[in-house]
């Protein structure tokens, strides 16, 4: 039987979950209170003329087309040189140069130092290699997550936590202390909202639905950038694959403009690649970007799960004109 207090109360049960999720990560230099996070954008009492996000990942790509898309001036700071670093390379390199063409400004190599305020409550944000960004409105940082588990009690428990400090569960979501379970944000995999959901109603399939080996599986979950386009992934990038299988992985790739825009005179490319491995093709990665890509990766991340190959994606009748016929008539 375990314990938990809260609100001046103590509630016993014979499993506890915790569910706590993330918060944003904030750089430790100085003047980083200055800037807001994904959390203050929903605080934003009007939008800003210009901005700066820093970061590279899904919530900075995100906010950066929305700010774009309202009007805002949008300049992203990447420590490195690409967006979507732990994705296919090519979505990510695909993407930036979309949002270049779209008017974001974005800086790479460029690691914050200090960020600072003028009299005119504008802000400057300086780098480590001497650089000064600005002026801007607002800066977000969007840096990172971390898990939300300060002031919980796990050390007291013994609770095995991560390097980040995220809860360690094993492949039925339980700690290392008996009757105590971890979903979502909170134990740093996948964190997705769709994905902390299903580990949470997989766990109650076992615990209280008498199905003793339900649990969630996390390899080949789908996820999408909602980005400017949307950015849509299940599986393995080229660069996983190669690595788990070497020369038994085939490579399928192409890049054109959908035919929604063949006679407008703005033509933006979609990119779309499959990762095949071994002698049977099986699809071992889906990797779009492009108009669609976010509603189309929901029944090819089926395809991937079940195991599908190249040869059955072939023999599946394409749907004239879509975008996602492009996947199964690929050659």
């Amino acid at each position: 039987m375990q314990r938990v207090a809260a609100d001046r109360h103590e509630f016993r049960a014979p499993h506890i979950v915790l569910a706590t999720g993330g918060q944003p990560l904030v750089p430790a230099i100085p003047g980083a209170e200055l800037g807001t996070t994904s959390d203050g954008f929903f605080s934003l009492a009007e939008r800003p003329a210009g901005i700066a996000i820093v970061g590279g990942g899904y919530v900075a790509t995100e906010l950066a087309g929305v700010f774009s898309a309202l009007g805002s001036h949008t300049t992203m700071v990447l420590r490195g040189e690409h967006l979507l670093r732990c994705f296919e390379p090519c979505l990510g390199e695909h993407l930036q140069q979309g949002m270049i063409e779209e008017g974001v400004e974005i800086v790479t190599q460029a690691v914050p130092a200090a960020l600072r305020r003028e009299t005119s409550g504008q802000l400057h944000l300086r780098l480590v290699d001497g650089r000064e960004l600005g002026p801007f409105d607002c800066v977000l940082w969007a840096i990172g997550r971390q898990a939300a588990v300060a002031d919980l009690g796990l050390e007291r428990l013994g609770v095995v936590r991560e390097a980040g400090g995220a809860i360690r569960t094993d492949a039925y979501q339980e700690t290392n202390v008996s009757g105590l379970y971890a979903i979502g944000d909170v134990t740093g995999r996948a964190a997705l909202t769709p994905v902390a959901i299903a580990a949470g109603r997989r766990l109650a399939d076992r615990l209280f639905g008498g199905q003793l080996e339900r649990r969630l599986d996390y390899d080949n979950i789908p996820t999408v950038v909602f980005s400017h386009p949307p950015v849509g992934t299940v599986g393995l990038t080229e660069a996983a694959a190669r690595a788990q299988h070497g020369a038994a992985v085939n490579v399928y790739a192409s890049s054109f403009v959908p035919l929604y825009h063949a006679l407008t005179t703005r033509r933006p490319k979609t990119l779309m690649k499959l990762v095949t491995v071994g002698a049977e093709e099986r699809v071992a990665g889906v990797h779009v970007v492009g108009p669609g890509a976010d509603a189309l990766l929901q029944g090819f991340a089926v395809a991937v799960r079940l195991g599908a190959t190249k040869a059955q994606f072939d023999d599946t009748v394409a749907i004239h004109p879509t975008s996602a016929e492009e996947l199964v008539t690929m050659r």
